[in-house]
């Protein structure tokens, strides 16, 4: 990504560049004015010294002109012809003509049928000319620097309150309530319009918070109840004697079903929660231990589409977690696993800190992988009989987990949460 300027300095460039092209502007255009003036004064004076010649000429026809320092006359008289720098020169005003080591402005006219040339010396002239042209150059660039300066500390001092508003904005925290933008006395009408629709939408936050806290407060115990009752009913249930075993699998299918329900609910009430209030909410869980529990919650659902779950050996794996977060997740993933499969094994291990969970499904495309990452990244859609991979990309955003699938058609999918971010005690090998 390309760095972004602040407005002060895009704003100083813009004025600053402005004055520059001006100033050339007007640097130029006086050099145009004066060059043109020049010709004006020269062709003037130029021919009004051949008027003077041509009136003394009348009344002397045998005077000859005699050159002076700085004007001299040729092609009158023999004795002085025409230089070879004047030769074939149109008849008017030839401006910066060098000859004999001078510069000169030559005036060409027709006199009786002979080319007369008027030259005058204007090397000392253009050499005050270049000296004037440098001052004025040297002093527009100072008049540009200390412009440049006063730009810079016009827009400083302008731009001042809206850096205090941005400042301002990043001190906010989403975890306070109240709070509120202050502008300075001096800022514009427009930061007043912005910092008071600001404070608008932060005070209609804090409402809309406030009410998705009492929500799920009353949510919480109002979906615990129920499912606490169906659970101790079925526990009831199970205790008696003499239930037929087709009774005694449904009721222990209503208890595991409350269980995951449980732990559903204590994992999206977490997901409510602020990722610091999450994180100062772990436990010391040994995955080793818990992977077992886990499958063996899975296994009814396992058995009735004839399929294998293996957990290979261990050793010690302790991590720092929520308990309700990670076994909802690990559930998930092996709930999605048979959900998926037809027969056969799903192995369950741990790689390195992470839960890996390889199914004997039917595989998916780069393409279909693909589509599960940018559901993701959307947080759109939800998998059937669980939180679904959008949920559980969401822990992985919590807590610094990675959640990464990988799978070929026809050769199942592996499936990997890699919680090593959490790990405190690391054995797996």
């Amino acid at each position: 990504m390309a760095a972004r300027h602040g407005l002060r300095r895009r704003m100083v460039q813009g004025l600053v560049g402005y004055a520059v092209l001006a100033s050339a502007a007007i640097f130029a255009y006086g050099y145009i004015v004066n060059e043109h003036a020049e010709q004006l004064v020269w062709t003037s004076l130029l021919e009004a010294e051949f008027k003077h010649i041509d009136g003394r000429r009348a009344l002397s026809p045998d005077e000859r002109w005699v050159d002076t320092e700085t004007l001299s006359l040729f092609g009158d008289d023999p004795r002085t012809p025409l230089p070879e720098a004047l030769r074939g020169k149109a008849p008017g005003l030839h401006d910066e003509v060098v000859f004999d080591g001078k510069e000169w402005v030559v005036l060409v006219r027709e006199v009786d049928g002979r080319p007369w040339a008027l030259a005058l010396d204007i090397g000392d002239f253009e050499r005050r000319e270049v000296y004037v042209a440098a001052s004025v150059l040297a002093a527009m660039l100072v008049m540009v620097l200390l412009l440049g300066l006063a730009i810079g500390w016009g827009v400083d001092r302008l731009t001042r309150p809206l850096r205090a508003f941005a400042q301002r904005i990043a001190l906010l925290r989403p975890d306070r309530t109240g709070q509120r933008i202050e502008l300075p006395d001096d800022a514009s009408s427009e930061l007043v319009v912005i910092a008071d629709a600001l404070n608008d939408y932060i005070a209609r936050n804090e409402l809309y918070v406030q009410r998705e806290r009492v929500f799920i407060d009353s949510m919480s115990h109002e979906l615990r109840t129920p499912i606490s009752v169906i659970a101790g009913a079925a526990e009831l249930a199970a205790a008696q004697r003499g239930i037929p075993d087709p009774a005694r699998q449904q009721i222990a299918r209503i208890s595991r079903t409350s269980r995951e329900i449980e732990h559903l609910i204590a994992l999206l009430l977490v997901l409510a929660k602020e990722p610091g209030r999450l994180a100062r909410a772990s436990d010391r869980i040994d995955l080793a231990q818990l992977l077992p529990e886990i499958v063996d919650d899975h296994l009814p659902m396992a058995s009735e589409k004839g399929l294998v779950l293996a957990v290979q050996p261990t050793a010690r794996c302790e991590i720092l977690a929520p308990m309700p977060v990670v076994q909802a997740a690990i559930g998930n993933l092996l709930r999605n696993a048979i959900e998926n499969s037809d027969s056969g094994e799903i192995g369950i291990r741990i790689d390195s800190g992470a839960v890996v969970i390889d199914d004997p499904g039917h595989g998916m495309t780069p393409e279909e992988i693909s589509a599960i990452y940018a559901r993701m990244a959307r947080g759109g859609g939800r998998e059937r009989g669980g939180i679904g991979l959008e949920l559980i990309s969401r822990l992985c955003d919590h807590l610094g987990w990675t959640l990464e699938i990988s799978s070929r058609p026809g050769q199942g999918t592996s499936t990997r949460l890699d919680l090593s971010m959490a790990c405190v005690d690391d054995g797996a090998g």
